[in-house]
């Protein structure tokens, strides 16, 4: 039986190379592939980052020269502070003969940042490793897996017992003491052969990225060498590794994880806050008692709380009752979804539309029932999340194009042009206002033979001469295969719905799950939607006020020292530090005014922003006299947007 040894090392920039991830198996060469693979998604997708250099090592191991040990016996001892930890491990040591806890625990500052740990003679803590800043790596080592499979999910646990387990059956070391440098885990553990490996609940604050290891050595200076030649060389497979401590610790493990990354967020000043508000999402609204401008909603047409809407959706609830009573291909299909999906194809000019419960379901439908394998699927990288996730949740290859970047988007569909596939944009980009090369895209989807889909959530009633979308605002008869938007933005009710060819929607009502798996949407919904739509149509002239209403905002930005540009109803303040977007956002709430403040991961960290939205029922006057208020908001804090 071929054995293998597979090292991954993962490391990101940050001015200076940072250590992400790492990880050893011994494995049979047919589990290589899968194991491979799960690493790599474990360093493009970990709590300290993601990687940008992801090394991985591949040697051969004769069986005959791995040595098997029985994993340590595991205990855990329950602490509710650091402080409590690190006394169960000076008491642990004591035990061993050392009675020099608190000194070798005070060496432990010395190993953060070292990607190995320290070698540490345990009476006069002289260290001994040969490299003070690498550090001594244990390497070589796996648990023995009774059945195959590969997870990229790090069970820190059970690598630390296999880890362990080395460590202190290597000559001359009476212990090793380890605390995790993962942000996400608060435990850590004290480990001898006479101790077992015992897990201490908490060593660490929730958040914070400081851990390392220390190995006590006790033996002569000639047996250095001895020891760091097994715990770098010595290929063991431990036996009998648990997956988990005894009594239920998936369960703690869990609900650890989950405070420590929600600490972790509050102190990146990531963590979301939900606002209540007290009126009808007019331009002005009520939050607490106090009368704000709001800036932050997409209610680009200030239809919300129409009359016509609201009888609209009064007298549907009237006939059809609150609920729709099932899905579309059971009970659930009334004559109000027919009719808005015809309303919605003619609009479109198109030959069909379906009606999706949220436009979040309705990309995720669309995109996991389009992308059968071996299709390919040309995203913008700042598509919207559910774009995202429905290429995920297909069976296609995602190829992501630089953002807005058509000779990128040319290069990539040329290396894949033997493959049918799907180019997927957003119409106007949610978090940036910009809108997307539609006839370029157009342009290069005939060119090699692909489809094109793209998301109207923000164009629709936005953009174009009588708010028709990106088609019309680029004059183009030619459509895209896919023309995607949403009710809840614009329209001012709630739902999202695709239009394309009969043969498009007919696949999708037999094929998107998201669709067919939903209770589908209330009378009142529709019949709104359905009156927004007649309005828009009736009244093209609240779109153009809305595109006014944009240009005097950026204008009046302009005249107060902060240059921006937009042809949409989203204006992005680009601010750059996380708190500091947070403060000017709550600075502005106090002041009267409504603005969001987005962070990482809504986009990149280090591009917060202000994320202005307006409508066509704003003023001249207050969007003027807002302008100043943000510009010297911003300068107080910042200098300049």
């Amino acid at each position: 039986m071929a054995l293998y040894s597979l090292k991954m090392r993962a490391e990101k920039s940050a001015g200076k190379r940072e250590h992400v991830s790492g990880a050893e198996k011994i494995l049979q060469e047919e589990e290589l592939p899968e194991h491979l693979a799960a690493l790599l998604s474990r360093a493009l997708h970990h709590a300290k980052g993601r990687a940008d250099f992801v090394n991985f090592k591949v040697e051969s191991i004769a069986p005959e020269a791995v040595e098997h040990l029985p994993a340590l016996p595991v205990s855990t001892v329950e602490v509710e502070t650091p402080a409590e930890g690190r006394r169960v491990i000076i008491d642990a040591l004591g035990k061993l003969g050392l009675k020099n806890g608190e000194a070798i625990l005070a060496k432990f500052s010395e190993t953060y940042g070292m990607r190995g740990a320290m070698l540490l003679d345990a009476d006069t803590l002289e260290r001994l490793e040969p490299d003070a800043e690498r550090g001594l790596r244990a390497t070589y080592m796996d648990a023995e897996r009774t059945a195959k499979g590969a997870s990229d999910c790090k069970n820190h646990f059970a690598e630390a017992v296999v880890l362990a387990t080395k460590v202190v059956h290597a000559p001359h070391i009476v212990a090793e003491i380890c605390v995790s440098d993962d942000p996400d885990y608060v435990t850590g553990y004290v480990a001898a052969p006479s101790l077992g490996y015992r897990r201490i609940t908490k060593l660490k604050e929730a958040g914070s990225p400081d851990g390392g290891r220390i190995f006590l050595y006790r033996g002569p200076r000639g047996g250095v060498a001895e020891t760091i030649r097994y715990l770098e060389k010595q290929c063991v497979l431990v036996q009998g590794v648990p997956d988990s401590p005894a009594g239920g610790a998936h369960r703690e493990d869990m609900a650890e994880r989950l405070a420590a990354q929600l600490a972790a967020k509050k102190e990146r000043n990531l963590c979301r806050e939900m606002h209540e508000i007290d009126s009808a999402q007019a331009a002005h609204v009520t939050v607490g008692g106090a009368e704000k401008l709001l800036l932050a909603s997409n209610n680009y047409l200030g239809l919300v709380d129409h009359p016509r809407l609201k009888r609209a959706a009064q007298e549907a609830v009237e006939r059809y009752g609150c609920g729709s009573g099932g899905s579309r291909l059971t009970t659930g299909t009334l004559p109000l979804h027919t009719k808005l999906e015809e309303e919605l194809a003619a609009f479109k000019g198109t030959e069909a539309a379906l009606l999706f419960d949220t436009g979040y379901m309705a990309n995720v439908g669309i995109l996991s029932a389009l992308g059968q394998k071996g299709t390919v699927f040309f995203s913008d990288e700042l598509n919207h999340a559910s774009i995202i996730d429905g290429c995920r949740l297909s069976r296609a290859k995602t190829v992501v194009y630089r953002h807005s970047d058509m000779k990128d988007l040319e290069e990539k569909l040329a290396a894949h042009a033997q493959c049918p596939g799907v180019i997927v944009s957003d119409a106007v980009f949610s978090m940036d206002g910009d809108i997307a090369d539609l006839p370029r895209i157009l342009e290069l989807a005939r060119k090699y033979h692909v489809w094109s889909m793209v998301d109207e959530a923000h164009s629709t009633g936005v953009i174009g001469g009588t708010g028709r979308g990106i088609c019309e605002h680029f004059h183009l008869r030619e459509k895209p295969d896919v023309l995607m938007g949403t009710l809840s933005k614009a329209l001012a009710s709630e739902g999202g719905y695709v239009c394309g060819s009969r043969l498009l929607i007919d696949y999708l009502k037999n094929t998107a799950r998201s669709f067919i798996f939903s209770t589908s949407q209330s009378p009142a919904n529709l019949a709104a939607a359905s009156a927004a739509l007649q309005l828009l149509q009736e009244e093209p002239e609240r779109c153009a006020r809305l595109q006014e209403n944009v240009r005097v905002f950026c204008a009046a930005l302009a005249e107060n020292g902060v240059e921006v540009r937009s042809e949409t109803a989203i204006v992005p303040l680009i601010i750059g530090e996380e708190s500091l977007a947070v403060k000017i956002a709550k600075d502005l709430e106090r002041q009267g005014i409504l603005v969001s403040a987005i962070r990482y991961p809504t986009v990149a960290k280090g591009a917060a922003r202000l994320r202005v939205a307006l409508a066509a029922t704003h003023t001249e006057e207050e969007l003027k006299r807002a302008a100043a208020h943000i510009a010297a908001c911003i300068e107080s804090f910042h200098g300049t947007a």
